[in-house]
């Protein structure tokens, strides 16, 4: 059942060198809402899997609308702030192009400023307008697709990321049909067949003619609101024009320029000496240890819907007790405040939300996914 390997309507606007993150901004709840039920022909879960497989998307710009409701304990000082975390709370919005493969763009707007990612041909461009910073990279030759970053910032992208967990472990449906962005949609459902998984359902609209996600949404067990969800709120099909993609720098902006494998260099060629910060819009790779440039010991236990991370950090396991509220900012002190728990497995701390839960062990391991703590336990007994 499989839709993914040709369908690269679902890979489209993400950008190569950013970790996208929405800051700010949000619009009333109420458009999240659904209109009257459409009256569309019949269509079946395959019928509408073949939809997304076959559709092709040669432009579109529109206003997508996110908001998560996770249930996470009250570590703010870990999701504030620009970084990816700040996704998992609140209401976000962002303004979004796309004309072919090489034409993307995510501008993400605040109260307090502006941030865009931008993809022409082989340039890709980050700027923030808080700082006044760009960053600037040029992607080799023949480069297809873009770096996905880790949370999803469109219904497309999110779709992508659901629909790779179609399996046997998957019970696959359609919904009610709904009007999204003015748009008429059908609706495909995903349920989990395991009982670890704490995901009850994945709903998506897809835009019953160009056949484009336009809403996405994820139901916890025992919710009748999503946990989380993401829509267009204003969506064209025309492509955009060619001014969209070019960047212009404002005045005074300091310009990075940025080399795949290597630390960013700035507009005078620079680099950033050993032990420094790198500058802004570097990232450590995925998974590295930013002390040591090392990767700790990662590895995936079960499957689909219920797989569960493992990872060895190294060093000191769950933190000690730490007295106040966990609003500090300290990671250790907010990890510090989480309730102890054991079991013939050892003893740690942990982490739980609507639709995840990560336990950290005295001896060093993160244990995490999508799942009951149970399941946790049993992957740390292993």
């Amino acid at each position: 059942m499989s839709v993914l390997k040709s369908r690269p309507v679902l890979r489209w606007l993400v950008p190569v060198t950013a970790v996208v993150t929405v800051i700010g901004g949000g619009a009333a709840l109420g458009t999240f809402a659904a209109q009257a039920e459409p009256s569309l022909p019949p269509r079946t879960a395959a019928q509408l899997l073949v939809d997304l497989q076959t559709s092709r998307l040669e432009g579109l710009s529109g206003t997508v609308v996110q908001r998560a409701d996770l249930g996470l304990p009250p570590l703010a000082g870990l999701v504030a702030g620009d970084g990816p975390a700040s996704l998992l709370t609140g209401t976000h919005t962002l303004r979004v192009w796309h004309s072919g493969p090489d034409r993307q763009r995510i501008a993400l707007v605040d109260t307090l400023g502006e941030r865009d990612v931008i993809r022409n041909g082989r340039d890709v461009w980050v700027w923030n307008s808080r700082s006044n910073t760009a960053t600037h990279r040029t992607l080799p030759e023949g480069a297809a697709g873009a770096e996905t970053p880790e949370l999803p910032v469109t219904p497309g992208e999110a779709a992508d990321r659901a629909l790779a967990a179609i399996a046997p472990s998957t019970e696959v449906s359609v919904g009610r049909s709904a009007t999204v962005a003015g748009r008429d949609a059908y609706e495909l459902v995903l349920a989990p067949r395991d009982a670890a998984s704490l995901v009850h359902q994945v709903r998506i609209a897809i835009d019953a003619r160009q056949h484009v996600p336009l809403r996405f949404e994820v139901f916890a067990d025992g919710s009748d609101k999503p946990a989380f969800e993401m829509a267009f709120t204003q969506v064209s099909y025309a492509r955009p024009d060619a001014e969209q993609f070019t960047f212009n720098p404002p005045p005074g902006v300091k310009m990075t320029e940025e080399t795949a494998g290597r630390q960013p260099a700035d507009a005078a060629g620079k680099r950033p000496a050993h032990g420094e910060r790198p500058a802004h819009g570097e990232r450590p790779a995925h998974g590295e240890r930013p002390a040591h440039g090392e990767r700790p010991d990662v590895r995936t236990v079960g499957e689909s819907w219920a797989t569960v991370v493992v990872a060895r950090l190294g060093g000191a396991g769950a933190p000690a007790d730490r007295s106040g509220n966990g609003s500090t900012g300290d990671p250790a002190a907010l990890l510090g405040t989480l309730p102890k728990v054991s079991g013939d497995w050892g003893s740690g701390r942990l982490l739980t939300g609507k639709l995840f839960s990560a336990l950290l062990t005295d001896d060093g391991r993160l244990i995490a996914g999508a799942v009951t703590p149970e399941r946790l336990y049993e992957v740390a007994r292993g």
